[in-house]
């Protein structure tokens, strides 16, 4: 009999996406996914080869420390000190990850017990509210609407709810809208967290991935941040590196050593191996992430410039590899991803995958190549025509 927890849990919007790619692949159909935000670049060449070198250095090959090699964590930390200006302690402030995505989803298991609240932004990545979830946790949802540039209007949370509120989860540049946001609503949600005791979890996986001359900041560059809350990172989309699991979370350093607790009785830490292949990343290939970058300007503008020619009215987002878009008129989130499977060969993804407050909406990951981008336009167009808001 499965545990109460799992049975409430929905199915991983991701693994329903990858299923309907492969029905659709059965019946022969030629897909182009706009799906997945999985770069389709590969690893800088420079990070593959530390991973060979030290993959042959047998020393790598016992259990690593869960918390991560100090020498890793350095690395982290010059990060942050050469792109922020943020000073860590690498041995108190910074822990390895398995990708951010675990630590998102452990860090629950830190502080919610049964019961307690945590202020989840809707639309947002889905392991914001699982994880609260399957600690036994509520979900108290920070609408993101577009009036608001798709920042939560932290005035609207009612002050029964902050006060009882343990985590509250953020994430610029945003997943899956695009969004951006300015330090003066880092600051508000400093003074926020400040004021009822709330641990922040802002999820930066997104911050090396910008456009036209923006460069977002971290939580932690904010006065206060580092007495409020943590950021996860991740080498995952700066370095395409989805497939190694390397991240980390640093900032206040009870939150951090308590997440390090955790960790170290429920796994072992990632691969050595590994984790010098990112140190690798992280102290150098800024060449690699300026020429990715620039490829997904590319990207962006087409796939933009290509739905506005339809008649959709949408701004080039200045951060992250999604597009946001609202569905035509006449279609929810979920008929129109199925009218365009059905007619065009294109898979998108369902706003309302992400939450209620992205009913009306889709999302366009822009991680695939230029000609299939121009392909999958093609095919909308000739699908859809002139769309009516």
């Amino acid at each position: 009999m499965e545990a109460t927890r799992i049975k409430k849990l929905p199915p991983y919007l991701f693994a329903r996406i990858e299923q309907k790619i492969e029905e659709a692949k059965e019946k022969g159909v030629d897909i182009i996914s706009f799906g997945i935000g999985d770069p389709d670049m590969p690893t800088p060449q420079p990070i593959i080869e530390e991973l060979c070198k030290e993959a042959h250095n047998a020393a790598n090959h016992q259990y690593p420390s869960s918390v991560g090699m100090l020498a890793y964590r350095q690395a982290v930390s010059y990060f942050y000190q050469k792109n922020y200006g943020v000073e860590l302690d690498p041995r108190k402030e910074v822990v390895s990850l398995i990708g951010s995505k675990e630590g998102i989803g452990h860090i629950n298991f830190c502080y919610v017990d049964p019961g307690d609240l945590n202020l989840v932004p809707d639309p947002g990545y889905p392991v914001y509210g699982i994880g609260t979830l399957l600690a036994g946790g509520e979900s108290y949802l920070m609408p993101l609407l577009e009036e608001n540039g798709f920042l939560p209007d932290l005035t609207k949370i009612p002050e029964e709810v902050a006060r009882k509120a343990k985590l509250m989860f953020i994430n610029y540049p945003n997943n899956p809208t695009g969004a951006v946001a300015g330090k003066e609503f880092f600051q508000e949600v400093v003074a926020f967290a400040k004021k009822y005791n709330i641990i922040v979890c802002h999820d930066a996986a997104y911050t090396e991935i910008a456009y036209d001359g923006y460069r977002p900041s971290s939580f932690l560059e904010i006065p206060g941040a580092k007495e409020v809350g943590i950021e996860f990172g991740s080498l995952s989309k700066p370095f395409n590196m989805t497939g190694w699991r390397i991240g980390w979370a640093v900032g206040r350093q009870d939150v951090v050593e308590c997440l390090g607790r955790l960790k170290s009785n429920l796994d072992s830490g990632q691969f050595q191996a590994i984790q010098y292949a990112g140190i690798k990343g992280l102290t150098g290939a800024q060449d690699s992430l300026r020429e990715l970058c620039l490829t997904y300007t590319k990207r962006r503008n087409l796939v933009v410039e290509g739905l506005n020619k339809m008649g959709w009215r949408l701004s080039k987002p200045l951060g992250t590899f999604y597009i946001w878009a609202p569905v035509p008129k006449g279609f929810t989130s979920a008929s129109f991803t199925e009218y365009v499977l059905e007619k065009a060969g294109v898979i998108i993804t369902p706003g309302n995958g992400y939450g209620q407050y992205g009913e009306g909406y889709f999302r366009i990951s822009i991680t695939i190549p230029e000609e299939k981008i121009k392909e999958g336009l093609r095919r909308l167009e000739e699908n859809l025509g002139k769309v009516e808001f």
